[in-house]
């Protein structure tokens, strides 16, 4: 007689949902310019613009003034670019970086990634970078008719969160 073995359920996988990109540049003009040169070299796509919802004199800024740049990655373009941005990390996160079912963490200079060169027209740049993780079954709460809660069984825990990223090689600190 053959023994079977129980397979894991399908929809407990959990998937990279999107990864964004942000740029908080703080200034109008010729650095938003700049930035967003930066990332369409970088990602080979073009990155939204962020304002400013109100007012800051200390700041220097202005009610709807663009002061940064915001960019989002999915599918395997998305996991392409975590796994490089990891790397400046030297693949190690802070527990209190993760949350359930998401983790960012910040480059200070975007000359860190593997495989950017300096370029002194650009200059540097520092990101902040956000991922969200999902499992099948995640649109129900997403979708326009017939929308439901995503039981507690099937959400992503903070646990599960730090068991995906150490599959991925990263280390939690």
């Amino acid at each position: 007689m053959l023994e079977l073995k129980a397979k894991e359920n399908p929809m407990k996988e959990i998937l990279l949902e999107k990864v964004v990109i942000n740029l908080g540049i703080g200034q109008s003009g010729e650095k938003i310019q700049k930035g967003m040169k930066m990332l369409e070299k970088l990602l080979n796509q073009k990155p939204a613009t962020t304002i400013a919802k109100k007012t800051i004199k200390n700041f220097g800024v202005r009610k709807k003034e663009t002061i940064g740049l915001k960019l989002t990655l999915r599918g395997d373009r998305a996991m392409e670019f975590l796994k490089r941005a990891l790397k400046v990390k030297e693949m190690r996160l802070n527990k209190r970086s993760i949350n359930a079912g998401n983790f960012s963490f910040g480059i200070p200079e975007h000359i860190d990634l593997p495989g950017v060169d300096y370029d002194p027209e650009i200059g540097i740049f520092g990101m902040d970078i956000c991922a969200s993780l999902k499992r099948k079954g995640y649109r129900v709460a997403e979708r326009r008719i017939a929308r439901s809660k995503v039981g507690k069984k099937h959400r992503i825990t903070k646990e599960d969160t730090i068991k995906w990223l150490e599959n991925i090689g990263v280390i939690v600190e």
